[in-house]
């Protein structure tokens, strides 16, 4: 099985099958204080970018609810800074990628994003948000020391599961347990570690959505 049907079977079609209940943006929000966790007992700080991954539907209705989400983006930034942009993956899946240092910012407009999709009718496209962080001086070092690491939340699952990647298509194991232990009441943590895919970037320095 290659990597693009692993990714359609765990985020897509099974994962489906598998839904705990339809997806709720308002999961995002548990994120605000996870941030304050991981920095002051973690060591993990926001990297100023998260993102919001979907897969489209062939449509003029989709369309047009993927360009109101970019026009009301576009026009907040102004207000809050926080910078979208529109990218497709190497595997046919849509994200929209948000950057600002501000992590409250950060997260009212992913919300916008995921929840604008879900009242026009396509909840059930959303298939992941992605949470990025990156290590300071009191985490732990290493080689994955320079590395971005992840919190993904699973729309479709209901549920947090965090991702460090360490190498090419390796992982950080020890790191993701721990946040995983450190976090777990404070996020919905998913509990089946089958869920915990890994969203390879195309590089080490990347991101998944590159």
């Amino acid at each position: 099985m290659g990597l693009f049907d692993r990714l359609r079977r765990v985020l897509g079609t099974e994962a489906e099958a598998a839904a705990t209940r339809p997806a709720d943006p308002e999961d995002l929000f548990g994120m605000s204080t996870a941030y304050v966790t991981m920095a002051a007992d973690l060591g993990f700080e926001s990297a100023g970018v998260a993102a919001l991954c979907f897969s489209s539907v062939d449509s003029a209705d989709f369309t047009d609810a993927v360009d109101e989400v970019a026009a009301i983006l576009d026009a907040g930034e102004a207000e809050t800074g926080t910078a979208a942009a529109f990218r497709a993956d190497r595997h046919g899946y849509d994200w929209i990628v948000l950057e600002d240092d501000d992590v409250e910012d950060l997260l009212t407009s992913l919300h916008f994003a995921a929840d604008t999709l879900v009242e026009r009718g396509y909840g059930s496209r959303l298939l992941a948000a992605l949470f990025a962080f990156e290590r300071t001086e009191t985490a732990l070092a290493g080689d994955t020391a320079d590395r971005p690491l992840y919190w993904v939340y699973s729309f479709r699952r209901g549920a947090y599961y965090p991702f460090a990647p360490a190498g090419e298509h390796e992982r950080d194991d020890t790191t993701e347990f721990k946040l995983a232990s450190v976090l777990d009441g404070e996020l919905d943590v998913e509990d089946d570690e089958s869920y915990w895919y890994p969203l390879w970037p195309e590089s080490a320095s990347g991101h998944p959505w590159d």
